[in-house]
């Protein structure tokens, strides 16, 4: 398992952008999937995003596509949510996650290693 730390989460308008990161530990950050999940209040966790090993494959949820981007960056081991054109309804925790697993696997069953999760707060 690796460690995840996410951060960048915060209050913004309507419209607005946020772009979220996760700092993962560990020498073998290059040979994760590496996802974004969401839980708003009273619902349960979802799929937001996820990325192959080398960023060369991606799954959004349909609510998110074409406003939301996952990268990442295996030399400073950390993947990345870009946030644009943000909606109330995209407020909710959002976890990072991990697993040696394909980036499609990822987004039907999650990870084995999960963050803390990070609020991010959409005000109308």
């Amino acid at each position: 398992q690796v460690q995840l730390v996410e951060s960048g989460g915060g209050l913004v308008q309507a419209g607005g952008s946020l772009r979220l990161s996760c700092a993962a530990s560990g020498r073998t950050f290059s040979s994760y999937a590496m996802g974004w999940f969401r839980q708003a209040p009273g619902k349960e966790r979802e799929f937001v995003a996820t990325i192959s090993w080398n960023g060369g494959i991606t799954y959004y949820t349909d609510s998110v596509k074409g406003r939301f981007t996952i990268s990442r960056d295996n030399a400073k081991n950390t993947v990345y949510l870009q946030m644009n054109s943000l909606k109330p309804e995209d407020t909710a925790v959002y976890y990072c996650a991990a697993d040696q697993t394909t980036a499609q696997a990822m987004a039907a069953h999650g990870g084995d290693s999960w963050g803390q999760g990070t609020q991010v707060t959409v005000s109308s």
